[in-house]
């Protein structure tokens, strides 16, 4: 131990431990006492010794050491008054045997399993997204409440719900056997894709910035398992989208589809990254749906202009893989894109029931409309596309749509 240390300074050292260990110490504990909500309580309760402890004493040799063998004792004090289930006696004997160890300088990174446990199918897929947020990257309650427009007791039932759930059903903190791995890494991948849309869609002033939480998580995922060409295609189509991130909106306010950008505010550097962990993934010749979303962000930024005919091929492939009305939608904007406007409108049949909250689809179809000179009708889609629409930016852009209209 080294001298004692001012308040101020021990707090700031806390802080960045926590902000750089907190999800590689919660891993760990909770990989050990399989109850998540036991492994924040405990991991908490050594956060607030160490504001004593290391004020007195001066900081440890491995402060993220030090925390996790705090937090270890306090969760073994914790089992042993507690009642005698063979969970908990279970639990207690793994802690032991790792309070034990003669290293405790020494942390895994069982980060990978807390990601896979928190994106589990029998959770949500909204609780997913906000159990990672919370777990992995360390956001607070309130924070994910603002990121959904949820109020903050409300998020933070769903939170407690989501790690009893964990607890109760005895969910695994485990990366799944080799057979399983195809169908849990989608879970995965679609909540860490989530976490980024959530936060591309967010306003500029956003506290949090959630695309670069999601890009963290994505490269973390990919460093855990690396050579997997679907996790390569997923931080391809993030970073592809996210280059693009200054100017999705305009001078006026309004939102700018890929098309309308100015180019020169593109982040050359990660179109770069892009392409290249698209190329690598692409090699690999195991083609999937996010490599697949990862070539259509790339076509969307070719030169002169998108190359639409092959946008519009690539959603007919994506569509073997999720047959959704979603995808066919934006199949069909591809398709009017690309010269036949009256084909895309006529795909876009039949999907009214499944999208008609879906503010996206009455764009489009309003959009559709326009060019098949249904001015009527384009008009009356444009009104309900703006009456639907999420944020102001998005407003301004179908109304001067809707003002284009003869």
């Amino acid at each position: 131990m080294t001298a004692p240390a001012s308040a101020i300074f021990v707090t700031k050292a806390l802080d960045r431990v926590m902000r750089a260990d907190r999800g590689r110490l919660l891993a760990i504990l909770a990989a050990g006492l399989r109850d998540l909500a036991l492994a924040e309580e405990v991991l908490q309760e050594a956060a607030i010794s160490a504001l004593v402890h290391w004020g007195r004493s001066g900081l440890p040799a491995a402060p993220a050491g030090w925390l996790l063998q705090v937090a270890r004792r306090r969760a073994i004090d914790r089992l042993r008054s507690a009642s005698r289930d063979s969970a908990r006696g279970r639990a207690l004997a793994i802690l032991a045997e790792e309070e034990a160890a003669p290293d405790h300088q020494a942390i895994p990174d069982e980060r990978l399993r807390l990601i896979f446990a928190c994106c589990h199918p029998a959770l949500d897929p909204k609780s997913r997204v906000a159990l990672t947020l919370r777990s992995v990257c360390g956001l607070t309650t309130a924070e994910i409440a603002r990121a959904f427009l949820d109020a903050e007791p409300t998020m933070g039932q769903r939170l407690s719900r989501a790690k009893a759930k964990i607890a109760a059903a005895g969910i695994p903190f485990a990366v799944p056997d080799a057979e399983h791995w195809p169908e849990r890494l989608d879970g995965v991948l679609t909540a860490i894709y989530l976490i980024f849309t959530t936060g591309y869609l967010s306003p500029p002033a956003e506290a949090r910035d959630l695309c670069h939480e999601a890009l963290y998580l994505i490269r973390l995922v990919d460093r855990l398992r690396p050579e997997d060409p679907e996790i390569e295609g997923a931080m391809a189509m993030m970073l592809l989208t996210s280059a693009r991130r200054r100017a999705r909106i305009g001078a006026d306010g309004a939102t700018l589809p890929p098309m309308a950008q100015d180019r020169s505010l593109w982040d050359r550097a990660q179109i770069e990254e892009g392409r290249a962990v698209l190329a690598r993934a692409l090699a690999r010749r195991r083609p999937g749906p996010f490599q697949i979303k990862a070539a259509i962000a790339d076509c969307q930024m070719a030169e002169p202009g998108p190359d639409w005919p092959q946008i519009a091929a690539l959603y007919a492939a994506l569509w073997q893989h999720e047959p959704t009305p979603v995808v066919t939608l934006n199949a069909a904007v591809a398709v009017a894109e690309a010269g036949d406007p009256a084909r895309a409108l006529a795909l876009t049949e039949g999907l009214s029931e499944a999208l008609s909250d879906f503010q996206p689809y009455h764009a489009a179809r309003a959009s559709l409309l326009a060019a098949t000179g249904a001015s009527d009708e384009a008009r009356k889609a444009y009104l309900r596309a703006i009456a639907l629409a999420q944020s102001p930016s998005d407003a301004l852009f179908l109304q001067a749509a809707l003002a284009r209209l003869p």
